[in-house]
């Protein structure tokens, strides 16, 4: 991106929030490095799809191999290249903006670990080809505001990455688990014997995927079936309870009502949409 652009675009609406200001996609970069003792201006998303090369920044040097994305934060002195033997190739983009710095915390990269595993590397790379296909078009204002709400969904992205199970991953099993007994009640105890772990980790397991624990997130299914069926069904309140596995209907309405702040009843007289 031409500076002056980058800079008009940092006092607008939108893109003073988020701009890209580079991007590209380099296969198998053989002596591709970058050395910036006082760092970058741009916070820089590379993201390594095959091969192999390092990243350096607070004295600590990490192998990045294939799925692996690096975030570096501006202004951290950092180095960084392609493996001689196996040259890396990446995705990558360099970003500024006001709502930036936050995304990079949500990311959880720190000065001295700024590469992240991926479970979900194919939609972070597509986000970053989108991005370098629309900035190869055009720099019109319209075009740096799209590559703007681009960005921010490929940091989202590789927040929550980071956060949600792998597949098959036993907190990802239970989550399945549950899923599939919206109608039931679960022990705790048994469902960590299930998928083989005890249940003081599958708590913690839940607590960093969901923010919460087991049952709480089992009632949170029941409450989304819950408003699906007031929503597509004229089922009684009490039938709908019994369908979500509370079979008490008082005990139902006070779950909804703690949980969506009105009774049943008030939910499905609300006009929505």
């Amino acid at each position: 991106m031409p500076r002056p652009l980058v800079e008009a675009a940092l006092v607008r609406p939108v893109t003073r929030r988020m701009v890209v200001t580079d991007a590209g996609y380099f296969p198998r970069a053989e002596h591709h490095a970058r050395h910036r003792p006082a760092g970058a201006t741009e916070t820089i998303v590379i993201v390594c799809v095959s091969g192999a090369g390092w990243v350096e920044a607070g004295g600590v040097r990490t192998r990045v191999g294939s799925s692996t994305a690096i975030v570096i934060p501006g202004g951290v002195a950092h180095s960084y290249g392609a493996s001689t033997s196996d040259p890396w190739t990446i995705w990558w983009c360099h970003v500024r903006g006001t709502d930036v710095p936050e995304l990079v915390d949500a990311v959880g990269v720190r000065p001295d670990r700024l590469a992240l595993s991926l479970r979900e590397v194919d939609r972070v790379t597509s986000l970053l080809d989108e991005i370098s296909v629309a900035l190869a078009r055009d720099t019109t204002p319209a075009r740096l505001t799209a590559t703007a709400g681009i960005a921010w969904r490929l940091f989202t992205q590789l927040s929550v990455d980071r956060v949600l199970p792998g597949e098959g991953a036993p907190v990802e099993r239970a989550m399945r688990y549950l899923e599939e007994r919206v109608d039931g009640r679960v022990q705790v105890a048994e469902l960590a014997a299930m998928v083989g772990v005890s249940p003081s980790h599958l708590a913690a397991l839940f607590r960093d995927a969901t923010g919460g624990g087991v049952l709480a997130y089992h009632n949170a299914l029941k409450m989304a079936r819950a408003r699906s069926l007031l929503d597509t069904t004229d089922l009684p309140v009490a039938e709908i309870g019994r369908l979500v596995g509370l079979d008490d209907p008082f005990y139902f309405s006070r779950q909804f009502r703690r949980t969506h702040g009105m009774s049943p009843r008030a939910y499905r007289s609300h006009r929505k949409g």
